[in-house]
């Protein structure tokens, strides 16, 4: 359906600032060390230095020789280490066994803690335990902002979920604070603010009083950004457990995204080396088949090939100036198109074949079942069968969890019987992996008195609001409930479709789901838009059990430009998938938006049950 008023998508910022930033404070850092030094770095920070600061940058710097921090001493012969680590207490305990060997030893020499994004005081103590905090200079490196794309932001914090969702541990929210501020102080205050979560409300919070410790620092600037919208991952667990079907979301199912790219193996390269990948908008034939649903992308990469071969066969009929022209403006374009072709055609084949292995129509139509709840008995068989043939145990997780969330949890009968298969299959070490999804409700079982739910919504009707909030307490006290089939009706999730869906031109956002399903998390958003706040969605915050989390602040600015209206800071705390950043993509063009995401990390259904998952892969 197309808006009256769709117009040319609004202009991004210029995030590139952000690695300019972190870069050069990295540097400042690195200079305190003067001379030559050895760096140690924390595996997790890898890939994000790596895109920040490149090896030739650091050797400018004098660093010398670069080790990655394992539980193993260390071999290095310089005067001066630093080590750049995440603020965990193991790896205090590393940095303090050094030391003390040195000590042992009678070495004297330099060393450097710089902790990324945030020291913790926790981490000095262990310093301090260890007899070695005098030794020792810390600092921290505030780089919690990763441009992975024009218009994705990603704090790479993939512990965020886990430890917030689930040990309940809140200190991270102050580098989510930190984050929001700096974005403000440079791209201009955020005029209209939304936001449903417990942790939502807590980092906006943190974030305000950051801002009025600072005031006037972005006083009188004009807005770059009209409004931005945080979002906590439990408000929408349906949505990150679903298997991806656009491009980019299957390609990260299948191999990983990793910090913006991707290692192809060798079953795509048809070679036998491996290839790594920058999967960003740079990649002109990537950027055209990323939000495609995955039954278009072969005939769109087979249209392109034949389009290159006749651009290449134009050569044949040319004279000796027409040649030199196309040899030195358009060949190399042709060449690394073709590159680029042949690797996204190669992914394409390793998919196909990966997914007819796994029968993933079989699967896709039971998740389909399960949102739409039809057949609960046949998809619970199903997901029987998936333990006893020991498919994956990540697999069959998710998938009891997406049954157990759709379905308000499971009848103990259920529960107990699929429980056990599991653990009888898997193996007894899970057992801890289902208390941990119990606690963060994921895979919950029914209490007794579930069964009164058409009691209770009868009830509730009766009694006035208050009350109702009450007595609907009560009952779910045992467990925090999901209530999805009363969402989804609610908020129309499920589109009723006459005949096919076309997925060639999508109708609505439930494409990036095969035309099934809504993403929740993209329609809530979309519903706060329209409407300019939270009015008239009473009903739907109650369901999500967050009618005391949801807020919404509006400045009385007419600074904000038209064109910054358009522009929508998508905040996902505890990890957003490439699914949702599809369909936010879809709903921008619809309505002459643009959206932009920062995400603590980006996930999928994979990453969030090992997240969860006691036994370490």
């Amino acid at each position: 359906m197309a808006f009256p008023h769709r117009l040319d998508a609004p202009e991004l910022p210029d995030f590139s600032m952000l690695k300019r930033l972190a870069r050069d404070q990295l540097i400042y850092l690195l200079e305190q060390l003067p001379g030559k030094k050895d760096l140690f770095i924390e595996a997790d920070l890898m890939s994000p230095l790596d895109r920040i600061a490149n090896v030739s940058i650091l050797k400018q710097h004098e660093v010398d020789k670069l080790y990655k921090v394992e539980n193993k001493p260390a071999v290095s012969s310089s005067e001066q280490l630093c080590f750049l680590v995440r603020p965990r207490i193991k790896n205090m305990r590393y940095v303090a066994s050094l030391v003390n060997a040195d000590k042992l030893a009678g070495r004297t020499r330099k060393y450097k803690v710089i902790f990324s994004p945030q020291k913790f005081h926790a981490c000095e103590m262990v310093l301090e335990e260890e007899g070695v905090y005098g030794d020792v200079s810390c600092d921290e490196w505030a780089f919690s902002l990763l441009p992975l794309d024009v218009d994705l932001l990603s704090m790479e914090l993939p512990e965020f979920f886990r430890d917030y969702f689930l040990e309940g541990d809140q200190r991270w929210i102050n580098t989510v604070a930190q984050a929001l501020h700096l974005l403000s102080t440079l791209y201009g205050p955020f005029p209209n603010c939304y936001g449903i979560g417990r942790c939502a409300k807590m980092s906006y919070e943190l974030w305000r009083t950051l801002e009025e410790e600072e005031d006037g620092e972005t006083k009188g600037r004009r807005p770059e950004i009209g409004h931005i919208f945080l979002l906590d991952r439990d408000v929408d667990f349906v949505t990150a457990l679903c298997s991806q079907v656009v491009y980019e979301g299957l390609v990260d199912d299948t191999f990983r995204i990793k910090c913006g790219s991707v290692d192809f193996g060798p079953e795509v390269t048809s070679s036998d080396r491996s290839l790594k990948v920058l999967l960003n908008a740079e990649d002109k034939v990537f950027n055209e088949i990323r939000n495609e649903h995955f039954s278009n992308v072969f005939g769109f990469l087979s249209q392109k090939a034949r389009n290159l071969q006749a651009q290449y066969d134009r050569r044949r009929g040319m004279d000796i100036k027409q040649m030199k022209n196309f040899v030195s403006q358009e060949l190399k374009g042709l060449k690394q198109e073709h590159r680029l072709l042949s690797v996204h055609i190669g992914a394409c084949e390793s998919i196909m074949k990966k997914k007819t292995k796994q029968d993933f129509q079989e699967l896709i139509k039971t998740e389909h079942a399960l949102l739409e709840g039809f057949n609960i008995r046949e998809s619970t068989s199903y997901i029987e069968e998936h333990i006893d043939r020991q498919v994956s145990p990540i697999e069959s997780l998710r998938l009891m969890c997406l049954l157990s969330i759709t379905e308000n949890g499971l009848i103990p009968k259920d529960y107990r019987s699929l429980k056990t298969q599991y653990l009888q299959s898997y193996g007894p070490e899970h057992l801890l992996t289902f208390s941990n999804l119990r606690r963060a409700g994921l895979l919950t079982e029914q209490a007794p008195g579930d069964t009164l739910t058409a009691v209770e919504s009868k009830v509730s009707k009766l009694v006035t609001d208050k009350a109702a909030g009450k007595i609907t307490d009560a009952f779910s006290s045992l467990a925090k409930r999901s209530n999805f089939r009363a969402i989804s009706k609610k908020l129309n999730l499920i589109p009723r479709v006459d005949g096919e869906y076309d997925l060639k031109v999508p109708r609505d956002m439930a494409y990036v789901f095969s035309g099934a399903y809504v993403p929740l998390s993209c329609r809530v958003i979309e519903q706060v838009l329209e409407r300019r706040s939270w009015q008239g969605l009473d009903e739907v915050l109650r369901l999500l059990n967050c009618s005391e989390l949801a807020f919404t602040d509006m400045t009385k600015g007419d600074k904000a430009s038209g064109e910054s209206l358009r522009l929508i800071l998508a905040v996902f705390l505890g990890g957003c998938t490439f699914s949702e950043i599809s369909a936010l993509r879809f709903l921008g063009r619809e309505k002459g938006y643009r959206f932009i995401f920062l995400t603590t990390a980006v996930t999928n259904s994979a990453r969030l049950m090992e997240a969860m998952s006691e036994v370490k892969a």
